[in-house]
């Protein structure tokens, strides 16, 4: 898929790279860069040889600044709208259901949508020189893309709403104390250690890295007791598979083992 204009979309040695490529505006997004990354999402999630996506932002100013707020579509053209997963095409949980998993290399600034994307992500690697905020209060709108839903989820809710009443930045370290992030790096390193987390990710069987994803996301709405006691779709398609033969057989056998997804 090379057709696209606003993000940068590769895949080698199952893993995606998608990279929004607007660099000139921090890699805001608007409505026709997100169309392009919810077709990129789309192809990642039937592709049966891509098992991990890494999502980052071109240059070294911004992973995304959130919406393009300054986008007017060109003299003649009507509004393209909005994917109906969400900003970016991965925000709204009912239509961006992805359960492979879904690594974001946080550099620069990480704002507004930004950071809604980066939170709907499954691992979050970021630069030291990070910075995550969800602003909006100060520009008289909110966060609308799951922002004020998911940051009380991902830390404590005081601290949550600190943040939010307030539209102030949270520095990549304190962001890792809270464990809204995984790991802290210098930015020169950045890539190097989410395609890290990647190859650890791509030494588990794929259909039980899906089958935890869905049961751990979904469940969280749930009680312990109807969680514990739901059999999950992912679950379903991991029962059985060849790939949990070879991961039986492999560990009698002491060696490494041979993955197919299947």
């Amino acid at each position: 898929m090379n057709d696209f204009e606003f993000i940068r979309y590769v895949k080698k040695d199952r893993i995606a790279y998608l990279t929004i490529n607007r660099p000139d505006v921090m890699n805001a997004v608007h409505p026709p860069a997100a169309q392009e990354m919810a077709r990129a999402w789309e192809d990642f999630k039937q592709d049966p040889d891509s098992w991990v996506a890494i999502v980052s932002g071109a240059g070294d100013r911004a992973f995304s600044a959130g919406m393009d707020l300054r986008y007017r579509p060109p003299e003649g053209q009507e509004r393209v709208p909005f994917p109906e997963g969400g900003f970016g095409g991965l925000t709204n949980p009912r239509h961006a259901r992805v359960w492979k998993p879904i690594i974001a290399a946080v550099n620069g600034y990480c704002l507004g949508g930004g950071l809604e994307l980066a939170m709907a992500c499954d691992l979050i690697v970021a630069a030291d020189s990070a910075q995550f905020g969800l602003p909006e209060a100060k520009r008289g709108i909110l966060p609308g893309a799951g922002g004020m839903h998911r940051l009380p989820r991902q830390i404590p809710f005081r601290i949550a709403l600190g943040y939010m009443l307030t539209g102030r930045n949270m520095p990549a370290e304190e962001a890792y104390r809270w464990g809204l992030i995984n790991e802290v790096v210098p930015a020169t390193d950045l890539m190097a250690a989410a395609e890290r987390w990647a190859g650890e990710v791509l030494e588990c069987a794929p259909l039980s890295v899906r089958a935890i994803k869905q049961a751990a996301t979904l469940g969280m709405d749930m009680t312990l007791d109807d969680a514990y006691n739901t059999q999950f779709e992912a679950q379903k398609a991991m029962q059985g598979s060849a790939d949990g033969a070879e991961g039986r057989a492999a560990f009698a056998e002491r060696r490494k083992p041979v993955w197919q997804g299947r």
